[in-house]
């Protein structure tokens, strides 16, 4: 699809994820994840220090695993002027990528400055995320089986026929066995929530609710792309040790606050790209022929009238 009147800043950030996933590539399914991780946040830095648009890390994945990472606060871009809130995962699932298995994509977000929460203090969050369909609807207090009735009622369909992803990790066992008591199908995956989360928000990707407890940065890049979507998104910050409580409550976060799109992200317009590493429910993986890789990219701007899924190609 063509990119004829996308923006600068929109082709800005899109250089940015086809930078890190060009660099990494050669390391996938080498099982370094650091190195890996390294390459892409490297490759994405440069790229944006290059770029005309001018932000501020607001959300800079790695610190909870103490990886390579974009710092929170770091001054990226050729303007002098501090337009943008950016969000950036050089690599979302950084083991599946190391291991190369499905799920791996390069995510980066932007909005304008000071829209963006700042929550790098607390490293999960408790999410709910659907199409507008769930917009006035849906709630993240409501309990699975309400939620998941709700949203097939608003759509027309029966219990068993709506698919919900929750990232199977221990802290969302009660979750995901209340999914499969509804006769919903529980969409399973091991890391990489941004691409899941999104496409809940997207009719025709097999997912139409996102449930559960997963990362907390990648709950504000993923609050970009539901907005610009006109989706629906609640969220509650979730700390799961005392040091995270106490960090949260320093920074004055609200620990306990049902957090909607609005509080998530706020502004006038909200950038999303989403480059694919390897297959992913949104974008293809990287496909290399040896001399030649053709990465494929999603674009979600709020500025321009529907998503632009791209392929190009760049010498291997």
């Amino acid at each position: 699809m063509s990119l004829a009147d996308a923006e600068q800043p929109t082709l800005d950030l899109l250089a940015a994820t086809l930078a890190a996933v060009s660099n990494c590539w050669p390391l996938v399914g080498v099982g370094d994840k650091d190195a890996l991780d390294k390459a892409a946040v490297d490759a994405m830095r440069y790229s944006l220090n290059l770029a005309e648009i001018g932000g501020v890390v607001v959300i800079g994945e790695g610190e909870k695993d103490d990886a390579p990472m974009l710092f929170n606060g770091e001054k990226l871009g050729l303007n002098e002027t501090a337009d943008w809130d950016i969000a950036v995962d050089p690599v979302d699932g950084t083991k599946l990528a190391a291991l190369g298995v499905p799920g791996a994509v390069s995510v980066i977000a932007a909005s304008p400055r000071g829209t963006m929460l700042d929550c790098h203090e607390v490293y999960y969050m408790k999410k709910i995320v659907s199409g507008p369909a769930g917009i006035g609807l849906l709630d993240i207090d409501y309990s699975v089986e309400q939620n998941i009735r709700l949203l097939a009622k608003a759509t027309g369909r029966e219990v068993e026929d709506i698919s919900v992803a929750v990232i199977n990790k221990p802290r969302n066992a009660q979750v995901i066995k209340d999914v499969e008591a509804t006769g919903a199908t529980w969409v399973r995956f091991e890391e990489g929530d941004i691409a899941h989360a999104v496409a809940a928000a997207i009719i025709g990707t097999g997912i139409d609710l996102l449930l559960g407890v997963g990362g907390a940065p990648e709950g504000v890049v993923t609050a970009c792309a539901i907005r610009a979507l006109r989706g629906f998104m609640q969220g509650v910050l979730a700390p799961q040790t005392p040091d995270e409580i106490e960090r949260a409550l320093m920074a004055g976060l609200p620990i306990s606050k049902k957090l909607e799109l609005e509080d998530l992200v706020s502004g006038d317009r909200q950038i999303f790209v989403m480059t694919g590493i390897t297959d992913s429910p949104l974008v293809d993986g990287v496909r290399s022929d040896g001399e030649k890789e053709v990465i494929q990219s999603l674009i979600i701007d709020s500025d321009l009238p529907d998503i632009r899924r791209v392929d190009l190609s760049v010498e291997g």
